[in-house]
């Protein structure tokens, strides 16, 4: 399947927990292919992520962690800077920026609500269109315009602050 690493990339921001991620992946493969015969055609992403979706947040109730995030995790989640700001330099002064600047942006995604970390996700990391995500999370378009602009004005916010201060 095409969309597996798309589908990783989802599954590891909403449960943030590699070993999890791969785990909810492999479940939802397996639904997909169980329910193939409810797809209705057309472009098979958005199906295929809703399917994702569903099965972390299935798990993430199911192990009372809903509300409360998992903690970040510098070791686990550090192998997102090439994701963020691409190949990284070999000046050490700027790479030790860049890894400071990349961990503060991983922290500032994480605190996000599921609600919006997921559409942020989907759009600028998955590059789907509103119309998409609104299918992956079995939304409203409107409701994904509007999530979508509170995450990045969250986030924004979140960034302005110095590294290490959460919000009062």
């Amino acid at each position: 399947m095409t969309y597996l690493n798309a589908a990783h990339n989802l599954a590891r921001w909403l449960v943030q927990d590699q070993q999890i991620a791969q785990d909810m992946v492999q479940e939802a493969y397996l639904r997909a292919l169980k329910y193939r015969d409810s797809f209705r055609g057309g472009d098979m992403r958005p199906w295929f992520l809703g399917i994702v979706r569903n099965t972390c947040y299935t798990w993430l109730q199911q192990s009372r962690q809903w509300a409360d995030q998992v903690e970040f995790d510098e070791e686990r989640d550090s192998g997102n800077c090439e994701l963020i700001f691409g190949q990284a330099e070999s000046n050490p002064e700027t790479l030790t920026m860049r890894k400071q600047e990349s961990l503060h942006l991983n922290q500032s995604i994480n605190a996000l609500p599921a609600p919006f970390r997921e559409v942020l996700i989907l759009r600028e990391l998955e590059e789907l269109s509103y119309e998409d995500i609104a299918v992956v999370a079995a939304i409203p378009v409107g409701t994904v315009m509007s999530r979508l602009s509170r995450a990045r004005a969250m986030l924004r916010a979140a960034l302005q602050r110095p590294h290490g201060r959460e919000a009062a």
